[in-house]
């Protein structure tokens, strides 16, 4: 999965956004093991992982606080 975009990430909905969340805690999970096995060869990816993870969840946060 490549880095996501900001607009890309506004265009989904909630639900979306939280599968996108779990998917990324998935694959940064199996990630570390990689790396822990030396089996992990692109080892930028679990910074990009974690970095989307925290894009969703900051523009989750700003959606809700719009609604209020």
């Amino acid at each position: 999965m490549a880095e996501m975009k900001t607009a890309d990430i506004r265009a989904m909905s909630e639900d979306q956004m939280e599968d996108a969340v779990l998917n990324l805690k998935k694959e940064r999970f199996n990630l570390r093991f990689q790396r822990a096995t030396g089996q992990l060869e692109n080892t930028s990816r679990l910074r990009e992982a974690r970095r989307d993870i925290a894009r969703i969840k900051t523009i989750a946060a700003q959606k809700r606080a719009k609604k209020k």
